[in-house]
Order: structure tokens, then sequence, then C-alpha cells
């Protein structure tokens, strides 16, 4: 039977930023790969990043980053255990809630749709960890306990960096917490390249192009992942199966934790009436009004369906017409409703419902989890009974994290505790880890063999096919994080790569 689990997610604010510091450097630098989340004040003029050429896209972020902001930043730090099955992570959530000292933009359907989700403005006013965007100002970005420091922490750990749909993330991380925003997208494209030398992964391209899910939507693709994971454990399959085991704190640090719940897909009766907009992009005009239904769950179950049928009509059509009919039958999207057509080749109208859900940043507007109805925040488990994720009293001891060990009395508090009513830039970014780890699994077991130390290689690098590949709404092809020959480093850039390694690139 499918599992369960719940994720803690460490909060984190101007009151104990400086107390857990120590904790969230020593996970970033422990870390096999990291994976961020943003929630945004707003993202201004919705056509602008949509328009045809990918420069007028850039500049338009770029003016959104400038003058918008970010409210709240999940970081999920996915560490490999070894000596424990393969695709075996530690993992621990932190949301960090940031306020911006400049005046910036906030749009008034941002306000609604995360105090819809349980955003508390009152305490991001009262407690957020301040910040100050564009190029330092006052003091080096290397020293001291601020959220500057805490982003160079990152650069330096030179860690592979994971987001969904990624390019707004990108260019607000820059523009809020590392410097100006060059004005060419491939000054910016060369900066990135530089600044993540183990390579940034989009997990929106990832499901697009690879997995090829029916739907990409960052909620969809999360509960998808882990559904199908779950199925290979319990079935008893040779893998891949993704093995996740979390911190457990005691003391003052079981104080800062929310616990995130998520329930695992089961069979689901009653709604049958499915949005089919929301269905496939994660996104719908009507919001919460909308009488249909926003279940992912039930989406998921009712696409599965949906491909068994076309798979039995396919085999009784094959076997009536012969065999001449197959490659007919078969194409790139096999097996994908009607309903849901591949972004590539959505309208404008559509493409935009994609792009906010891909923007899952703002989460304002279209996005995927806008106006879901469904708490992006779910995880009913602490034991799952199929091993799939498990909460060992010793995870902190291999974090070496020193956070502590919560006793078993607790463990019952924390299930009360979970949570599944609110929002959280923290376990999106758990999501987004999540997609990555059981594609990684997936991907690595479905390559062809290579000869001997090939595995170690492909660790390394991760997903080679994938690697600095950003998911382009609407587009047949990525956008590459390179450097290229007809491209420099922006001055900005040079001066902090100085800064951070210490030599000039």
């Amino acid at each position: 039977m499918p599992s369960s689990i719940v994720v803690p997610v460490i909060d984190v604010h101007s009151n104990n930023f400086k107390e857990l510091w120590p904790a969230m450097v020593v996970a970033i630098k422990t870390s096999s790969f990291i994976a961020i989340d943003t929630e945004l004040s707003g993202l201004g003029n919705r056509k602008s990043l949509l328009a045809e050429s990918i420069e007028d896209r850039y500049k338009a972020i770029c003016h959104a980053a400038r003058s918008r902001s970010i409210l709240s930043l999940g970081i999920a730090c996915y560490k490999k255990l070894d000596q424990k099955p393969p695709d075996s992570y530690l993992v621990q959530v932190y949301n960090l809630t940031l306020l911006c000292s400049e005046e910036y933009i906030i749009e008034p359907q941002s306000v609604q749709f995360l105090v819809q989700h349980g955003f508390d403005f009152n305490k991001q006013y009262g407690s957020g960890i301040p910040y100050c965007k564009g190029n330092n100002k006052g003091g080096s970005d290397d020293r001291g306990v601020h959220i500057r420091t805490l982003f160079t922490e990152l650069l330096r750990a030179r860690k592979a960096l994971v987001l969904h749909n990624g390019l707004i993330d990108m260019a607000f991380l820059y523009q809020s917490f590392y410097a100006h925003l060059p004005e060419r997208l491939a000054t910016f494209t060369a900066d990135l390249s530089e600044m993540f030398p183990a390579g940034i992964y989009d997990t929106k391209y990832v499901t697009e192009f690879e997995l090829r899910l029916t739907a990409s939507y960052l909620e969809y693709a999360y509960k998808k992942c882990k559904l199908e994971n779950s199925r290979s454990v319990t079935s008893g399959s040779a893998g891949p199966h993704v093995h996740l085991e979390f911190c457990q704190y005691a003391g003052d640090l079981s104080t800062y934790v929310d616990y995130r719940q998520c329930p695992a897909v089961t069979s689901i009766e009653g709604h049958t009436d499915v949005c089919q907009r929301f269905s496939a992009f994660g996104w719908c005009p009507n919001g919460t009004k909308c009488p249909l239904s926003h279940d992912t769950d039930l989406i998921i179950l009712q696409d599965e369906k949906g491909k068994d049928e076309k798979r039995k009509k396919r085999k009784r059509r094959r076997e009536k017409k012969g065999s001449s009919d197959i490659a007919e039958d078969c194409s790139a999207f096999d097996g994908t409703p009607k309903d849901k057509i591949p972004n590539m080749e959505a309208d404008k109208e559509e493409a935009a419902g994609d792009q906010m859900e891909a923007h899952e940043k703002s989460r304002t507007d279209g996005n995927s989890r806008m106006d879901d109805g469904w708490d992006t925040k779910t995880d009913d488990e602490e034991e799952n009974g199929v091993g799939e994720e498990t909460n060992p009293g010793d995870s902190a001891a291999s974090a070496g994290e020193g956070t502590g060990v919560r006793s078993a009395e607790s463990k019952a508090e924390a299930k009360k505790k979970a949570d599944a009513g609110s929002h959280r830039a923290g376990f999106d970014a758990h999501m987004t880890g999540y997609i990555f780890a059981y594609a990684c699994a997936l991907l690595k077991k479905e390559a062809e063999p290579g000869p001997e130390g090939a595995d170690a290689e492909s660790e390394e690098s991760w997903l080679p096919i994938c690697v600095n590949k950003i998911y382009l709404s609407g587009k047949a092809a990525p956008l590459n994080v390179v450097k290229s020959t007809f491209a420099k480093s922006s001055k900005a850039h040079v001066q902090k790569m100085e800064m951070v390694w210490g030599q000039k690139m």
C-alpha cells in the first residue's frame, strides 16, 4: 500500500536566525544537492513574461526582480547516505521568512493567495530576516550572519542546485542576494555557469522532457513520483527506490519545526468531475470558486485510468488491424489525454497558465499551487511501514549537525502537529528535491551500463542529460546555462567571485 510521510520544516526568522545559522551552514556544506524555492511579492506584466523573444522575457523578469521581493525562501538539503541502500538521503528542510529593507511592489493577488494558504504577513513584518537587494551595501557579503552571507555559503559549497521552472527563481536570487542583474541574458547565464559549477537542474524540464509525465506542475510531479516510488517498494521490485530520512529535533529546536503532512495517493470515491485546465496546468482562473475538482490525487488516478484504457484500445486495434498500425498509434506523448496539451504546443493563454504555475514562485496568479485546493504541505506519517521514508533517531548524528534527537514520545506529538493547511516555500523545496532524487534513480537505472567507474562519474554529475537546462514555457527547447564565447561575465560577478573564491575568475 502506498505510504505517507511527515516532513519536518524548520521555520527560520530574525529571532532564531543566529541560533540556527551553524546548523544551516553545516547542512549546506555536507549536502549532495540543494533544492530551492521562493515565494514572491509578484511578477509584474504576465504577457511580457511569455514574450516570443527569450531576451524580451529576460528583460521582463529583470524588471520584476528589481521591483518586487522574495517574501520567503525554501532550502532543502539532500545528503546521500553511505552504507545505506542506494538512493538513500538525509533531508533537512528550512523555510526562511524574509523582509526586504527597501521599497518594493506587492501585488494584491499575491497577498490574497498567500493569506489563503496560511502566510502570516504580521510575522513577516515583525520578524522577517532583513536584506537589501542588488550590489552589496555596507559590509562584506562573506562576513556576518545575514541572508546574503548564507547565499555566499551556498556558492562556496559548490553543490548542484535544483529548482522547478527555475528561471524566475534564479533571477530573483541573483538580484536579491548577489548583485544587480546584468542587462543581457547571455551575461546572466555566463555568470550562473560560474556561480554553480556543479550544475543547475530544473525539475520542470526533467518531468517534461525526460520523465514525460502527463502533467509537470510541482504538486502533480511530486505526488506522481512519490506514488511510483512507493509502488516500486511495496511490489518488491529491484528499484529504483528513493529512501528518505529526516533529522529529529529535541529541546528548543523542536519548537521551530512545522510538520508538513502528505498523505499517500489512494483510490478516491465521490468527486469525478475534474477541472481539465487545472488537471493540465496546475492552475485555474476560477481558483477556489471553481465548481470542479482540483484534487491532485484524483487527477493522477484518472490519468492512470485513462492511460490503461488507451493501452487496451491500442492493443485491440493492433490485434484487429495487424502490426502495420503500431507506428501510427505511437507518439512521443503516448498515453497523454487529449485535454493535456504539451506546453510546447499550447496557445498563449494556456502557456500563461503553465508559466504562472512554473513560476510557482509568486504562487499568486497561475501557478501550480495557487488555487489548487490542495495543501502543498501534506505528509501523514513518520513510519510508513514500507521503508520509503523513515525518521530514524540517529539521523541528526548522521548529519553532523548536532541538532539533537527527538524522543519516541515526541513522535506522537509530531504527528499531532503535522499540518496540511498552509503554504511553505520550504516544503515546495522538499518536493522539488524529491522529484530530482527520484529522476536520478530512475534514469540512472534505465541508462545502459557503461564501463567500470562510469557510475561514479555519473553520480557526480547527477543527470548529465539535464544539467544546466532551464525550462522555458511554450518553447520546445530549454535555456542552456553556459558561458558562450560571445558573452563575458558581468563586472559585478567577477568582483563577487573574487571575494567568494579568493581568486580572480
